[in-house]
């Protein structure tokens, strides 16, 4: 395990996981709510298949706000059914209520 301390980091003898030091690392430097939001981005394709997928694309995720470019009016509208159920998936496979809402374009 490590102990932060200012910009140095203990270790107290127990092994971390590689993920847990990154975390750390992003923490330390005040990177944390960037690494989070480019993991959402990253779980977009896997919470909504590759159908979907497909006829989108993330743009940017800004205080809690997806983004997403839809390719046509029908996709964009279906879409707009499963918002609810999109962010759910999505805050549940970051692990934490990040995604507050989406805005399809």
């Amino acid at each position: 395990m490590y102990e932060h301390r200012g910009n140095s980091v203990k270790t107290t003898g127990e092994p971390k996981t590689i993920k847990d030091i990154v975390d750390e690392l992003y923490r330390m430097y005040g990177m944390k709510r960037v690494h989070d939001e480019h993991r959402a981005l990253d779980k977009w394709n896997t919470v909504v298949g590759e159908t979907i997928a497909k006829m989108t694309e993330i743009e940017r995720i800004v205080n809690g706000i997806l983004y997403v470019k839809v390719q046509n009016p029908s996709w964009r509208n279906e879409l707009q059914f499963r918002k609810a159920h999109i962010s759910k998936r999505l805050n549940e496979a970051i692990g934490r209520d990040m995604v507050k809402d989406i805005v399809f374009k």
